[in-house]
């Protein structure tokens, strides 16, 4: 039976889950702000002991590697590498989006699309397009939203749109009658993570730990203090 830890702090917060095979054991969501840093170590503690197991019994460690936060993805992704290398365990990784799009893949009909999305900045979100088995329809990119967008998925299909990004962008779009908002928010969460996780453990698709960066799908801008 495989054990599985996953690591999600794409956005605001922090989420630990634990699953064997296809079960969930454990699960914590923090959506506190700067929760990530600080909560992470303890949630992984509690999550694996309360389970009744010991970080030696995990059979790999899975993460979210983004889009997302810069901070956010590097905690995490720093985390879970140094579990696999203090642990000699394998790295499974998660599109965000995507695990996202699981959490509600099951409430809709095989017909609908689902656009999730994380916000950026100004109009600007992080977004792509699964279909109702989560295959990638349209790849995760840095997209700003106008009164044009998703037009022509929009024309065929019903879309349905999620994420703090969608709540942005819910003005500019729900003129379209295709177009539908989940409410309440959606936020990343290692539930999900670890479900697609086990798939891509099963069939062994893992990282190179050593080499393995968070997809931060753009450069990490600074800006020099004013004097």
């Amino acid at each position: 039976m495989s054990l599985l830890l996953s690591i999600d702090t794409s956005t605001r917060g922090c989420s630990v889950a634990l699953h064997q095979d296809n079960a969930l054991l454990v699960s914590y969501d923090l959506l506190a702000e700067k929760s990530s840093s600080g909560m992470l170590t303890t949630l992984i503690h509690n999550a694996v002991t309360h389970a009744g197991f010991t970080l030696s019994d995990l059979d790999a460690i899975a993460v979210a590697k983004g889009p997302g936060s810069y901070t956010g993805l590097r905690i995490a992704v720093s985390t879970a590498k140094g579990l696999c290398f203090a642990l000699d365990k394998p790295l499974v990784s998660v599109n965000t989006l995507a695990a996202m799009t699981a959490q509600i893949v099951d409430f809709f009909d095989e017909t609908t699309l689902f656009c999730p999305m994380l916000d950026a900045r100004r109009m600007e979100v992080y977004c792509a397009i699964y279909d109702s088995k989560l295959q990638e329809l349209e790849p995760t990119q840095a997209k700003i939203i106008d009164l044009d967008s998703f037009e022509d998925l929009l024309q065929k299909s019903r879309v349905v749109f999620f994420g703090d990004g969608a709540t942005k962008c819910r003005q500019v779009l729900e003129h379209h009658s295709n177009a539908h908002f989940r409410v309440p928010v959606i936020y990343p969460s290692a539930k999900t993570v670890g479900q697609l996780a086990m798939d891509l453990w099963k069939q062994q698709r893992f990282e190179n730990v050593a080499e393995f960066e968070p997809y931060y799908l753009k450069e990490f801008m600074t800006t020099t203090p004013k004097k």
